[in-house]
């Protein structure tokens, strides 16, 4: 019977996780339409940083072990954090959340490609490369859509997203190329706040002071949502199911993300795709599952990097 109930609740888990993710996607879009770009990711991570300290205090060691770990922490959390996410959530001004999430899913092929040339253990095969081939063209095909229906600010905004997600990857290989002996939350939470640094202080100097924003209630909503639900309580939720979950099934997540963030986008937020953008984010999922599909027990490792990012 506890077995039982432990499948169960890793099950309700991961549906959980899926739901979650699948929808920050869209609450970026509609917290865009109040909040600027930048100063809204930065008051995203001051309270999902606020949260993930309150659980932590009194429960795990809260400093890296030595100088090296904060210096990886500090270079990966601006990556991670604070390019990335101003890049994604200024896009998402031009771009759909169905498309920004596609596009971001293109993680694990830079991270397939940096991996090689990081991580000895990690070589490029036939069928990786031309998964990550198959992913490209994809991109193409949308990239192509948003600059002929969406004009240029949607073309690169795609290309932003892109470029955003190579240096996810980039930061995920060095994660991984390096183990900081920390409990992940706390990974996390410095991460976050070696990123919000600069974000921080660009929102400032771009967007003005947060006090003067047009705080609606949905606005209010979205970042509260994208805070806790969708950063905090999404990644405790994932690191749980580690331990209870095969890497094989958890890695399904990344499939599972985009046709979710489009589902959302399509349902609830009046989105719609033409045929074109739609072929070219099956490319994108193909070109991923390419590259997991024969992957050994312990290549399936790998699937970090192949965790969506919104």
């Amino acid at each position: 019977m506890p077995e039982q109930r432990t499948k169960l609740a890793a099950i309700a888990a991961f549906v959980a996780l899926c739901i979650i993710w699948s929808s920050t996607w869209l609450a970026i879009k509609l917290g865009l339409r109040d909040l600027p770009p930048i100063s809204f990711v930065a008051l995203r991570f001051v309270i999902a940083v606020a949260v993930l300290l309150a659980i932590s205090i009194g429960r795990v060691r809260l400093l890296p072990p030595n100088r090296a770990d904060f210096k990886l922490l500090a270079c990966t959390g601006v990556l991670m954090f604070c390019i990335n996410y101003a890049l994604l959530f200024w896009a998402e001004l031009y771009v759909s959340s169905g498309l920004s999430a596609v596009l971001q899913a293109t993680i694990p092929i830079f991270g397939m490609v940096f991996a090689h040339f990081i991580i000895p253990s990690e070589p490029l095969r036939a069928p990786r490369i031309a998964g990550a081939v198959l992913a490209i063209g994809g991109v193409a095909v949308i990239c192509s859509r948003l600059l002929d229906f969406g004009g240029l600010l949607a073309f690169w905004g795609g290309v932003a997203i892109v470029f955003g997600a190579a240096g996810a990857a980039f930061s995920n290989v060095l994660l991984k190329a390096r183990a900081v002996r920390l409990a992940p939350a706390m990974i996390a939470a410095w991460q976050m706040i070696f990123g919000l640094v600069p974000l921080l202080v660009a929102g400032f100097l771009v967007e003005g002071n947060p006090l003067h924003f047009h705080w609606t209630p949905r606005a209010v909503f979205c970042l509260f949502y994208l805070a806790i639900p969708g950063s905090a309580f999404a990644f405790l939720l994932l690191y749980w199911l580690m331990p209870r979950m095969s890497v094989t099934n958890l890695q399904t997540i990344s499939f599972i993300t985009p046709p979710g963030a489009v589902a959302f986008g399509w349902l609830v937020g009046g989105e719609t795709f033409s045929l074109w953008s739609l072929a070219g984010g099956a490319l994108v999922l193909a070109g991923v599952w390419m590259i997991f599909r024969k992957a050994k027990p312990a290549e399936l490792e790998e699937c970090e990097t192949a965790l969506p990012q919104g």
